[in-house]
């Protein structure tokens, strides 16, 4: 008899940006000439730079000629993309890795979400909440967790993030073993400094933890102290992971590039105490299961580092960052609290007495507007919405003159 994984039954029903679409979908075919702005999912809506798209073309015609053809690559990633990599997200900032530490994948939720198969079953996390769910449905499934009870799983040490600790998770009154941390933050958009960070890497030491730390959205950083990477923080190459991403940063969110980094001297420990290469355990399982990112793909990530493609580059998150701009002071005058948006593409908006999907609702119904409730992420944003900077100038003005209508029955535009 062919039998289920019992822990799939403890997940929600499904997967938070499903319910969003779902709802969306009733809601359009309803009221079929309504116009909806999406401030919801972080996907993407500028295209491609034109460096990335000259490092596409490329690849694709040396895929058209027999000379130049490539088939299998490394699972890795090929050595131009990781050497590109290692210089420019992390040797120029002063943190030591190299390129055979880097591991190029189709993004960072694929990683996130997959490095967890690396660790015993019966071992403590630390999760924030609210939390990106990847991280903890992927832990759920593998059956880290009890039951679901009262918003939260049982056997998960959870780290609130809220109002009075400025978004930042607390250290844990207990011994754990492994910790998922994201800076710049998603759903909240808040940051942490050096000094912050060095306090997770002395605990971890001082635990024999291990932190996966997410930086998708580093390259949205403009306050130059905070720290883009966990790697400048003395110590880190030891007790943690770090996820990278392409999708935010270069728009490949269709096109599917990451990557993750795993130094060699990271330990974890067998059931006898004994000290394992977690490189070399990654390596195992990338190469078992993982067959490689496409080489056109990693020819256009590569672009994303040339002199051009950096400046086309920023040029777009400067505009998604011009948008979150725009919402936070919105929000601001309509007289919600906020945090996020300055470092960050996401604004975590306080709706005070109002339930998350409640107001997700509202929103979607009074102003054609979508965004995230914030109860998806976790017991702890039930009272917030998270909304995404990224889409078009004119879309973002257009959502927040139709947010100050629904709210205050007041246009900017009258």
């Amino acid at each position: 008899m062919i039998r289920a994984n019992d822990n799939y039954n403890k997940l929600k029903a499904s997967y938070l940006f499903s319910d969003i679409a779902k709802k969306v979908d009733e809601y359009q075919q309803k009221n079929p000439g309504a116009q909806i702005i999406r401030l919801g999912i972080g996907d993407v809506t500028r295209a491609l730079v034109p460096a990335v798209i000259k490092g596409f073309h490329q690849g694709v015609d040396e895929m058209a000629n027999d000379a130049t053809f490539r088939g299998y690559g490394p699972e890795q990633g090929y050595d131009f993309l990781r050497q590109t990599i290692a210089k420019n997200d992390f040797q120029d900032r002063g943190a030591d890795i190299s390129a055979d530490e880097i591991f190029v994948s189709d993004g960072a939720k694929c990683d996130t979400g997959n490095f967890q198969e690396l660790f015993a079953t019966d071992i403590k996390l630390a999760i924030p909440d609210p939390v990106y769910p990847v991280y903890l449905d992927t832990n759920v499934m593998a059956g880290r967790t009890g039951e679901f009870e009262d918003g939260r799983y049982n056997g998960i040490v959870y780290m609130d993030c809220l109002k009075e600790n400025n978004f930042l998770p607390r250290l844990p009154d207990e011994s754990v073993d492994l910790i998922y941390l994201c800076f710049p933050n998603n759903p909240t958009g808040s940051t942490a400094t050096k000094a912050e960070l060095k306090v997770w890497v002395d605990y971890a030491k001082e635990n024999k933890a291990l932190i996966l730390f997410d930086a998708a959205y580093e390259a949205f950083i403009r306050e130059e102290p905070l720290p883009r990477s966990i790697y400048e923080i003395e110590g880190a190459k030891e007790v943690a992971v770090e996820f990278r991403s392409f999708s935010k940063t270069a728009g490949f969110t269709g096109t599917r590039c990451g990557f993750t980094v795993v130094p060699k001297e990271c330990m974890v420990f067998n059931s006898k105490g004994e000290k394992i290469f977690l490189h070399a355990m990654w390596n195992r399982r990338h190469t078992t299961k993982f067959n490689g990112v496409s080489y056109p793909v990693q020819k256009a990530a590569q672009a994303v580092y040339s002199e051009e493609g950096k400046v086309q580059v920023k040029q777009q998150i400067d505009d998604y960052m011009n948008n979150a701009d725009i919402i936070r002071k919105t929000v601001a005058s309509l007289g919600f609290d906020y945090v996020g948006g300055k470092n960050s593409p996401y604004i975590w908006v306080d709706g005070k007495d109002r339930d998350s999907w409640d107001f997700f609702d509202l929103l979607l119904t009074k102003a054609g507007v979508v965004c995230t409730p914030g109860a998806g992420f976790g017991k702890c944003g039930r009272q917030y919405i998270r909304i995404s900077a990224f889409n078009s100038l004119e879309n973002v003005i257009l959502a927040m003159d139709k947010l100050k209508e629904a709210l205050t029955g007041r246009s900017s535009a009258k």
